[in-house]
């Protein structure tokens, strides 16, 4: 059964009521009365997907059915070869990575993949990204740039991986020495955030020429529970904490944090695969094509300048 949030309930109600008098047409010609329902539902979605507030988009970034990393990664590059490994402790299932054909791009690709039942939760770790994660993708980050190959990363993490065996070996280090590599990789990198963008877990992979976001998106710091937690000592307060931290795509691109919204089908792209990946699909495109022609020092030093500028903050004679 398809998984309903709780703002979307008016929705499923109106489209059971089309399914009812649909299955009655059979006997009654009711064509006039469920063309009028269908468009009332289509109303209705714009109304509640174009109203979303910062907590709802937090719901949609993490509804079950909403694609994962592989679900692009099999659309947009059917060859894709799977690269196992950092070579120095193990392979980590939260981070997908190898090489792939966008079009006529040969492309390295790295995504945090999430599970979509139990089984496949566990197997994922819950898209909790391990030391080792973040090392495999270093590797091949490095790979990439020996061969001249653009990067391509999709984020979706509720945060790096938080258990003790984690720390003892290095999550810190390994993300920060991700930012330091990404911050100087002499090709072009665009990075996509496909659901949760959270923490140091998400920027591990996430430094960038260009970093896009699609519509129903969060990228911040901390997660709003962790937010309420820590302020209000309950987790009562998610939904104020959603709107504090200025995590969507709108108000990230205001503050310069991130370049592009990508589009998604009405009503999130867990509604539709296909047109969720022919969106995606021609912002990469188009950032690449218009990253190709720089040299390998105008993309290090625009990025570099990129995030030096973030935060900078002016107060006029204040």
């Amino acid at each position: 059964m398809p998984v309903t949030l709780d703002f979307e309930k008016p929705i499923e109600e109106l489209e059971k009521r089309i399914s009812e008098m649909e299955s009655m047409a059979t006997n009654v010609d009711l064509s006039n009365e469920v063309s009028a329902l269908q468009k009332k539902l289509e109303e209705l979605k714009k109304d509640i997907y174009g109203n979303l507030t910062p907590w709802q988009k937090v719901q949609l970034a993490r509804h079950p059915e909403r694609p994962r990393s592989l679900d692009y990664i099999e659309r947009l590059c059917p060859g894709f070869v799977e690269l196992h490994g950092d070579r120095l402790f193990g392979d980590d299932h939260a981070i997908v990575a190898g090489m792939g054909k966008l079009e006529d791009r040969e492309i390295m690709i790295i995504g945090q993949q999430k599970g979509k039942d139990t089984k496949s939760h566990l197997y994922r770790n819950f898209g909790m990204p391990n030391p080792e994660g973040y090392r495999k993708a270093m590797r091949l980050m490095n790979l990439a740039a020996k061969f001249k190959r653009p990067i391509l990363t999709f984020l979706d993490t509720p945060g790096a991986y938080p258990g003790i065996e984690a720390e003892e070996r290095g999550q810190a280090e390994a993300i920060a020495r991700n930012l330091l590599v990404m911050a100087q990789l002499p090709v072009p990198v665009v990075c996509v955030i496909i659901g949760e963008g959270a923490s140091g877990g998400a920027l591990g992979i996430g430094v960038g020429d260009r970093l896009l976001m699609m519509e129903n998106t969060w990228y911040s710091v901390i997660a709003p529970e962790s937010c309420s937690s820590i302020l209000w000592r309950s987790w009562e307060h998610k939904e104020k904490a959603a709107a504090a931290l200025k995590l969507t795509p709108e108000d990230l691109l205001r503050l310069k944090i991130i370049d592009e919204i990508v589009k998604e089908p009405l009503g999130g792209a867990n509604r539709d695969y296909e047109a969720a990946t022919v969106f995606v699909k021609e912002a990469i495109l188009r950032n690449f094509s218009e990253l190709e022609d720089l040299s390998s020092d105008a993309l290090i030093n625009q990025r570099i300048e990129k995030y030096s500028l973030m935060g900078h903050w002016s107060g006029g004679d204040h």
